[in-house]
């Protein structure tokens, strides 16, 4: 049974400058640059009208990880991730290279007065018996932990 995935972002910036800086290429460089990890890198990154479509690389150091992943599976994590934007929705989905992982959802911006409101919902699967729950729950902790850390950076990139 998959884990629910559930963050809030809040910028102090329009929806329409939110969704200006996710159809920059250069703002996609440089977060993957800030916030990716060791070895992160962009992979692609197309635009078609008001479609963007991101595919990245990011990873998580072997020593950050707890020991019920390194368990199963030794060695940094390293994370294909894909995501995809149409309007002011979109969709995005993980993979972890060795493992049975995979985190899917959605991506909603809304306008709240002079802020805007991102809100992911997705959910975390991993398909080990026994130990799937506890690696959800940690790839849960380190990915709030990142949606937080690419929220601060969009709010920074939009303040300059």
């Amino acid at each position: 049974m998959a884990t629910p995935l559930a963050y809030t972002a809040r910028y102090t910036y329009s929806v329409e400058a939110v969704r200006a800086a996710f159809s920059d290429e250069q703002y996609w460089k440089a977060r993957i640059a800030e916030v990716g990890g060791p070895g992160a890198r962009l992979d692609s990154f197309t635009v078609d009208g008001d479609q963007v479509r991101v595919q990245m690389v990011q990873a998580i150091p072997a020593d950050q990880l707890p020991p019920a992943i390194t368990a199963v599976r030794p060695g940094d994590l390293v994370i294909p991730r894909t995501e995809t934007y149409t309007g002011t929705t979109g969709s995005f989905e993980a993979r972890v290279e060795g493992a049975p992982a995979i985190v899917r959802g959605t991506v909603t911006l809304t306008a709240e007065g002079n802020v805007s409101v991102g809100t992911v919902t997705g959910s975390i699967e991993v398909k080990i018996p026994l130990f799937g729950s506890k690696i959800e729950a940690a790839i849960s902790e380190h990915l709030v932990a990142l949606l937080a850390n690419e929220a601060e950076f969009t709010e920074q990139w939009l303040a300059r």
